[in-house]
């Protein structure tokens, strides 16, 4: 036998176009749609199918529902929804509904990104690049475990604020280590990172201050990092590049 799980998610009742619109523009492909007797679409992509059933009385703002899907190219879907996105919305998406998140390497081995659709439901997008699903132990340095813990909160939990109090905390520390000298402060790299994250919580969360950070992350040469440091801000710098770019 060959058996296939097939993700069903609700949707509000007159969101229902909105959400086929949306998966269409990432280049799924409408297979099934109806009115009545009750709202219902089905798209797919390759392997992967989606099925939406309508509900009148539906809040997408206190929507949990979603799916994980797994690929052997996340970086590729990646761009290809990122470009579909701004075909479809005149830009990317990168907070309120719906949003795409930045792609980033998770604690617990997957690559991954997040799409939230317009009636709420969240949906993963990974590569694992380990065999090991566990999450890694946390740091005790003080900046790799707020950046260790902020990015599980953000792109993870979806916590945004208990994100942004983490930063803020160790960007409060930081700040303080430089005003006393004690040279107890973050790395270029974990200064970046910090930044780069802060500002696009921020962004998300509509709060001020986004561009501050971005700018003060962008005065951080990468020229001087090492091979090793590049690795580890390459994330953070395809994301400024991201949230900096026109439109």
């Amino acid at each position: 036998m060959t058996e296939k799980t097939i993700p069903l998610l609700p949707c509000q009742s007159r969101l229902l176009q909105p959400v086929v619109d949306f998966y269409t523009a990432l280049g799924f492909e409408l297979t099934f749609h109806q009115k009545s007797p009750y709202a219902y679409a089905v798209v797919s992509r390759g392997e992967v199918e989606l099925q939406f059933f309508g509900i009148k009385e539906y809040d997408p703002a206190e929507a949990y529902s979603g799916c994980y899907i797994l690929t052997d190219d996340v970086d590729g879907l990646y761009d290809t929804f990122r470009a579909g996105l701004r075909k479809a919305y005149g830009k990317v998406p990168s907070r309120g509904l719906p949003r795409i998140g930045p792609l980033k390497n998770m604690s617990y081995g997957v690559r991954q990104f997040l799409l939230t659709d317009p009636t709420g439901n969240s949906i993963r997008v990974g590569q694992p690049f380990s065999e090991d699903g566990s999450h890694r132990p946390v740091p005790r340095e003080t900046y790799a475990r707020a950046l260790h813990l902020a990015d599980l909160y953000v792109d993870s939990k979806q916590d945004l604020l208990g994100a942004a109090k983490i930063v803020d905390h160790a960007l409060e520390r930081a700040a303080e280590a430089a005003e006393a000298g004690t040279g107890a402060g973050p790395t270029p790299v974990q200064r970046l990172r910090l930044l780069v994250l802060r500002a696009d919580v921020a962004q998300r969360l509509g709060e001020d201050g986004a561009a501050d950070r971005l700018e003060r992350a962008a005065a951080i040469d990468p020229a001087g990092f090492t091979d090793e440091e590049r690795a580890e801000a390459a994330d953070s710098l395809a994301r400024l590049a991201e949230l900096t770019e026109p439109g």
